[in-house]
């Protein structure tokens, strides 16, 4: 390279780089930070580091926690899960109990979320039969609520967690407060049998507006409704007291956790749905007084329409025919003898 070539090429170099800066300096961003400091340590404000993990106890509460409270689908659809793993270990880890897992998680049963849902029903698949069924009437309240729900996915989700408490607490759903009427009340309203303000005292109203449901939807609401009466009016065994059950009848503490709520004594005056049908036939007087009319007209319809309805309404008339036969039969009984006493 030749020196000519030598002083251009330094000329360029100083021209690219000047030694003296011109002007004001640029101002600098606001979000500008100096690091050209040395610092021997690093504060974090409110926070702690430990190399000891939470044990078991702590974090089961604190996804619990997340469970009910958190505001993102994921976050409690993940605690959710975590909790039915330890659940569903062996042995289970549960160091809460399980009425106050219940009382956190039943209000999702209505959750916004698909899958949080669909979770949540495995979570309480995972509880203990024996356990879950003291929480019986706050379940049934909050299940009933989501069968009404708006929403379609939440409603028939809720057929879910019926079909949950049944196989958990089936004697025990037909005889609390408003076990057996209210729950009637809510099949006769999502299957568009809604209840009337007229003297007849209900009508049959077509399945419109957003309660109206597809034909595999009917018939799952129909054969729960069909194992719900076989539940709520299944005959009776009868029993030859022994002289052992003769004395703990009257001197044994009762084991039911609602052995004496019947008598009402520290409660308002309840109505006719609050009230404890606790024998087969006081549930088969109120079925007969009240829903056996508007339900016997769905079934006519729904027998119409063929295929699975068609199949589940005509389970659902021979259940009705089977429970209600000896009803029936003693009515009349009791009914000619009247006739003979005038």
């Amino acid at each position: 390279m030749g020196s000519s070539a030598k002083k251009k090429k330094e000329k360029k170099k100083d021209f690219q780089k000047p030694k003296y800066k011109v002007g004001k300096t640029a101002p600098k961003a606001s979000n500008f930070t100096d690091t050209s400091f040395k610092s021997r340590a690093i504060v974090m404000n409110q926070q702690s580091l430990s190399t000891a993990a939470p044990d078991v106890v702590q974090q089961f509460k604190h996804n619990l926690s997340l469970a009910s409270s958190s505001k993102n689908d994921k976050q409690r659809r993940d605690a959710l899960a975590y909790l039915t793993s330890q659940l569903s270990s062996q042995p289970p880890v549960n160091p809460v109990g399980t009425n106050n897992i219940l009382s956190k998680v039943l209000p999702l049963i209505s959750d916004r979320s698909t899958p949080a849902r669909s979770q949540l029903l495995k979570l309480l698949q995972a509880l203990p039969k024996d356990e879950a069924k003291h929480s019986t009437r706050e379940a049934i309240t909050f299940i009933r609520a989501g069968m009404t729900h708006l929403s379609a996915d939440i409603s028939n989700d809720s057929l879910g967690f019926l079909e949950w408490l049944l196989d958990v607490a089936d004697d025990d759903l037909v005889g609390i407060p408003g076990g057996w009427f209210k729950t009637l009340t809510t099949f006769c309203v999502i299957m568009g049998w809604s209840p009337s303000s007229s003297a007849a005292g209900w009508t049959s109203a077509p399945r419109t507006g957003p309660q109206a449901k597809g034909a595999q939807v009917l018939a799952r609401q129909m054969s729960l409704l069909s194992r719900f009466i076989q539940i709520g009016m299944k005959p009776v065994i009868p029993v030859i007291p022994s002289r052992q059950d003769y004395w703990d009848n009257l001197y044994r503490i009762p084991r039911d956790p609602h052995a004496f709520e019947y008598l009402n004594l520290f409660g308002g005056t309840r109505d006719e749905a609050n009230e404890m049908h606790t024998t087969r036939e006081a549930r088969q007087e109120v079925l007969s007084r009240k829903f056996l009319d508007p339900i016997s007209k769905g079934i006519e319809r729904a027998k119409k329409e063929g295929g699975a309805v068609g199949r589940a309404a005509t389970e659902l008339d021979q259940v009705l025919t089977d429970r209600m036969r000896d009803y029936t039969a003693s009515e009349l009984i009791t009914d000619q003898y009247l006739l003979d006493l005038w």
